[in-house]
């Protein structure tokens, strides 16, 4: 096995490719919405038209991500894995929980268009259209090559990691858990008779001993746990969700936290040489248009590139690359945008030791070299 060059991972947090995207895009699902605010997925076409101008439709699969497809080429992961918080379905039969996110499966090849290797699945959206939406999902993802992670037809396959080989570096492991505090409901988690979710009610001490143990790992292999935790706002980090974090860490069972859930990106910080994402912000979503939280400026995006060192798994560098949301598109963040982005995420991160710069290629940097262990 090659030693010498590092394993490199995109991680990007919340896809949302269901409702406005979805028909945006060559093959619309039906559009009827249950939510308070809209009765139809088009009106958030119609709210982004309204805030960046028209939408040439139907939008090519590739086009939502614009930009993100040279910036990631640059940047060359061997693996590019999201959480895909939306159902992939035709179902009609709506969970009754107000906002349900559904993409028709005639439209997964914007998934396969971006060269995505893993979907997280462990999420408060995934089952939005109920447990035969959920099956659906499964499917269509599996059928179109895409790996999945934190959901399955029972709680076994719910549990079971995605494995994705990398060659000459060895595998990566991705295991996925929905939080209860993301808003997951507790009878979404599979069980032995029904498909859902893989499911944690509240990270806790006993939870550590119960996850730690359950994963199964060989010498090279990476071990990636997404989680999919607090709420939509806000950049405080819960002390039970970083001693949850380090404590997988210290036991050695974790190499890459993944966290995900607040529509804006959270706070780094670097355990043991290993990187926790507390959280990683929505990626890609229909939001443009929408009033409220104009602070935390959802539009503008960040894709990671964590790389670590194959032989012991410790982080070599953390690059983050800055977008804006635009017309259902990703777009290079302007100089202002980076500035934002890069001094909201310097501000969280130096709480956990760590700051933020800009590269000469406007990317972003993570130094955490004064980060004790």
């Amino acid at each position: 096995m090659t030693i010498d060059r590092p394993i490199s991972l995109m991680l990007c947090g919340d896809v949302m490719t269901g409702r406005g995207i979805d028909q945006a895009l060559p093959h619309p699902g039906a559009p009827v919405l249950h939510e308070a605010y809209a009765r139809s997925a088009l009106d958030y076409v119609a709210l982004a038209e309204t805030a960046n101008g028209p939408i040439k439709k139907p939008l090519p699969f590739a086009s939502i991500w614009g930009d993100a497809l040279g910036v990631c080429e640059t940047l060359a992961p061997d693996l590019t894995i999201v959480n895909l918080e939306t159902a992939v379905t035709r179902s009609d039969k709506a969970w009754p929980k107000g906002i349900n996110y559904r993409m028709n499966p005639g439209n997964v090849a914007c998934l396969t268009a971006a060269g995505l290797d893993c979907c997280v699945l462990a999420n408060n959206h995934v089952l939005d259209w109920g447990r035969e939406g959920l099956v659906e999902t499964l499917d269509v993802l599996h059928h179109a090559g895409l790996a999945t992670a934190g959901a399955g037809r029972d709680a076994e396959e719910a549990a079971r990691p995605a494995v994705l080989p990398v060659a000459g570096k060895g595998r990566v492991l991705v295991h996925a858990l929905a939080c209860a505090s993301s808003g997951v409901p507790s009878a979404w988690a599979a069980s032995a008779e029904r498909p859902g979710v893989n499911f944690l009610a509240e990270p806790s001490p006993r939870e550590i001993d119960r996850i730690a143990g359950a994963i199964e790992k060989t010498p090279g292999d990476v071990v990636v746990l997404s989680l999919h935790w607090g709420p939509n706002w806000g950049y405080a980090v819960d002390p039970a969700e970083r001693a949850f974090a380090r404590g997988l860490v210290e036991r050695g069972a974790v190499d890459v936290v993944f966290g995900h859930s607040s529509h804006h990106a959270k706070a780094i910080e670097v355990h043991r040489n290993r990187p926790i994402l507390y959280g990683c912000g929505d990626f890609l979503n229909d939001y443009e248009g929408i009033a409220g939280y104009e602070a935390y400026r959802g539009d503008l995006v960040l894709a990671y590139r964590v790389s670590l060192h194959p032989s012991d798994r410790r982080l070599v560098d953390l690059t983050m690359a800055p977008f804006r949301i635009r017309r259902f598109r990703l777009e290079r963040a302007d100089g202002d945008e980076r500035e934002w982005l890069r001094s909201t995420m310097d501000r969280e991160c130096r709480s956990f030791g760590g700051a933020v710069a800009v590269r000469p290629d406007g990317t972003l940097a993570l130094d955490w070299h004064n980060v004790p262990g």
